[in-house]
């Protein structure tokens, strides 16, 4: 067990390096792969049609089971689902590095994918429920949310340094000595307690209260996770899990994804697609009927009263749309108008890498002293115009001259949003609900990349036609970027309109009695 001369602070310290080095290893994965998949169709001869799959299969269950793996965290313990996330993770990149066979390949990024929803929203739930409102927590957040951006930004030049100068097998290896990492820091950080915090940690508000109404209360929301002693008492306390909803809404997200990821070989206007969007739109609803209806839902449909929660996942879903495609835009211009090899494509994010992690200490600081729609107004406003001007782009161009300047306002804009729209969608969310608040923001970020890239690329595609010179492709990407940031100031003016004005409430010691229905803050009293 734990030596009792460690101190809380340690292990909030260990808790939170296990908790980034996980998030980074999710991120990373989000692209790592891709500048890889030339090579892997040489080496294991995938067939051109089914090589887009190593990319695909990992969105279709990292999106579909997002929301489960939120709730599963709740109700069996963040320590547990994170650790067990982890493990699936690095088995997974350990067998995808040592496939011999295309099949083997995609299950193991269909397994990859399956990791990453169990321990992403596990560990933004670690985090709220162990740092509590106010400095602490927005620090641990920004911390959180930088390495989260250095992850996704890194993964192009990490992908294109491994395949040119290791292998492609290396793109999945590298995963297994950050997760075994990630592990044992988590050892050393974590011990929980029936509600998943950590042993002698203290989040004020108590678990079942909401913005600090009523310090240690047993709210109604947190019904599952009483301190009671013993393994016994934990696994009586724990709530049911929302079989129906788990099955909607997982298959109404992955049926959703599926849907989107296949237009770049079905189109979006093809039987299959439509027919999939529909099935999914439908699965959707009737997972929004059920857990309307359910004691215990998968997803607490009253978070969504909450505007600051509302709010922050829809600004979330844009900014993730045009982020995600800007990625993709930017990488594809760099390979096929500039023709950079992949590890000088990757060096050329290298600015935008540096630049999402100083606006993330830029708003790390702010973030204490002032409300998160300030920081989410100005890094939406100063994004759209780094995508706006991503959008001049020339056929002619140069990294100096066409990309440098817009990557770093455009990490500038989306950094300042990272650690804020994280405080946002977790303010005063109950502790029992931590994971399932994670899982929904875990879901908007992951549905909206998906859906921002898929469709803008097709957008890109149709503009651009059977053309194949340098003019017609860079016309192309500057439509999509275009259009990525509109989606953008959509987010703002979103924000803008949704998020409540004034500064968060910080939680504070009361003596008012305990109500048995909690209240989030930024809802209707």
């Amino acid at each position: 067990m734990y030596k009792n001369s460690r101190s809380l602070g340690e292990r909030r310290g260990a808790l939170l390096a296990a908790v980034c080095l996980a998030q980074f290893v999710v991120a990373l994965d989000m692209a790592v792969v891709n500048v890889a998949l030339p090579a892997v169709r040489a080496d294991l001869g995938f067939a051109p049609v089914d090589l887009a799959w190593v990319v695909h299969v990992y969105a279709l269950t990292f999106g579909g089971l997002l929301l489960l793996g939120g709730r599963a965290a709740d109700l069996y313990g963040r320590r547990r689902l994170f650790a067990l996330g982890l493990a699936l993770f690095g088995a997974s990149s350990l067998a995808g590095g040592l496939a011999q066979a295309p099949w083997q390949l995609v299950t193991a990024r269909a397994v990859q994918g399956a990791g990453a929803a169990a321990l992403a929203p596990a560990a933004l739930a670690l985090l709220t429920v162990t740092f509590p409102e106010g400095p602490a927590r927005v620090r641990a957040l920004g911390v959180w949310s930088g390495v989260n951006a250095v992850g996704g930004a890194s993964g192009v030049l990490v992908g294109g340094l491994l395949t040119e100068y290791a292998g492609w097998r290396w793109v999945m290896l590298v995963n297994v000595p950050l997760t075994v990492a990630a592990l044992a820091a988590g050892r050393v950080g974590m011990r929980e307690g029936a509600d998943g915090r950590l042993s002698g940690s203290r989040v004020p508000g108590g678990a079942g209260t909401v913005g600090g109404d009523a310090p240690g209360g047993a709210g109604r929301g947190d019904r599952g996770h009483r301190d009671v002693p013993g393994e016994a008492g934990r696994v009586a306390a724990r709530g049911r899990l929302d079989v129906p909803g788990a099955l909607l809404g997982t298959a109404g997200t992955g049926v959703l994804v599926l849907g989107v990821v296949r237009t770049d070989r079905e189109g979006w206007t093809s039987p299959v697609t439509l027919a999939a969007l529909a099935a999914g739109a439908l699965l959707l609803a009737a997972f929004v009927v059920v857990e309307r209806r359910v004691a215990e839902p998968l997803v607490p449909v009253r978070l969504f009263r909450s505007r600051w929660i509302s709010g922050a996942n829809a600004f979330v879903l844009l900014v993730a749309a045009g982020q995600f495609s800007a990625f993709y835009f930017v990488s594809l211009y760099l390979q096929q108008v500039l023709h950079l090899s992949p590890a000088a494509t990757g060096a050329a994010f290298l600015p935008f890498s540096a630049g999402m992690v100083a606006a993330t200490v830029v708003a790390t600081r702010l973030g204490s002293r002032r409300s998160p729609r300030a920081s989410l107004l100005a890094g939406g406003l100063a994004g759209a115009a780094g995508l706006g001007w991503f959008a001049l782009i020339s056929p002619t161009g140069s990294v100096l001259t066409d990309v440098l300047g817009p990557s770093l306002l455009t990490a500038a804009g989306v950094g300042l949003c990272q650690a804020p729209v994280a405080v946002a969608a977790t303010t005063g969310v109950p502790a029992a609900e931590a994971g399932a608040a994670s899982g929904i923001l875990n879901s908007s970020r992951q549905l909206g990349g998906c859906l921002g890239v898929a469709a803008l690329a097709t957008v890109a595609a149709r503009h651009t036609g059977t053309a194949t010179g340098a003019a017609a492709l860079t016309s192309g990407y500057a439509l999509g970027l275009g259009v990525g940031a509109g989606l953008l100031l959509g987010a703002v003016a979103l924000a803008a309109v949704v998020l409540p004005m004034g500064p968060l409430r910080r939680p504070g010691r009361t003596t008012r009695p305990r109500s048995s229905r909690t209240r989030l803050e930024g809802t209707p009293s």
